[in-house]
């Protein structure tokens, strides 16, 4: 029976990059593309970083009873949602996975799947780094969203809580202070889980 590998931190810890390189040292593992409402930005591919849907699109996956988990988020542009939807992407009777996604995410993964099948892979990095990263990150961008970003920055201290952390299980936690030794740390515990199936 496969596992999948969550993967998951506050915004600008590096979960994006650590994903990639996670993939590229074990490419047998295989990936899930999450939906999205909110508009493509700046680099991104449709069907890569997330299919990019509607809002009637989403209703009608929930109506259907596809919807695995999903979450919406109030920004400063609106009402943002995310999901994961049982679409054919995940078979794992065949396969392993890595997945991204955030804490709520990963439990109500978990919820549907079941305890034993997901790894929680939490990625931390001390704020005041994370938010001069993602200030950084979104100069970068043809028309930097800054009010977002402040937004992003202060509901993860919510979303990402002791208390969330505690009552989710996550109990191992990946310091991504420099990138190579996180890596190297996480793709241990990755190594060592798909030893064990």
């Amino acid at each position: 029976m496969g596992k999948i590998f969550y993967v998951m931190g506050k915004s600008a810890s590096g979960k994006d990059t650590i994903y990639k390189k996670l993939l590229e040292r074990f490419p047998g593992l295989k990936t899930v593309v999450t939906y999205t409402t909110r508009p493509i930005r700046d680099g991104e591919t449709e069907g890569v970083e997330y299919h990019f849907t509607s809002v009637p699109q989403l209703e009608q996956m929930k109506t259907e009873g596809r919807v695995i988990e999903s979450r919406t988020y109030e920004t400063v542009f609106g009402p943002w949602c995310y999901c994961t939807v049982n679409d054919g992407q995940i078979d794992l009777d065949r396969h392993d996975y890595l997945m991204i996604g955030t804490l709520e995410s990963y439990r109500k993964t978990r919820d549907y799947f079941g305890c034993g099948k997901l790894v929680p892979l939490y990625v931390e990095v001390e704020d005041g780094e994370r938010l001069s990263r993602a200030l950084e990150r979104e100069r970068q961008q043809n028309n930097p969203k800054y009010a977002e970003l402040c937004r992003r920055f202060l509901a993860d201290e919510e979303d990402f809580c002791e208390e969330k952390l505690r009552e989710a299980g996550i109990e191992r936690r990946y310091e991504n202070k420099i990138m190579e030794q996180c890596l190297e740390e996480l793709a241990d515990t990755v190594r060592r889980c798909i030893r064990e199936i």
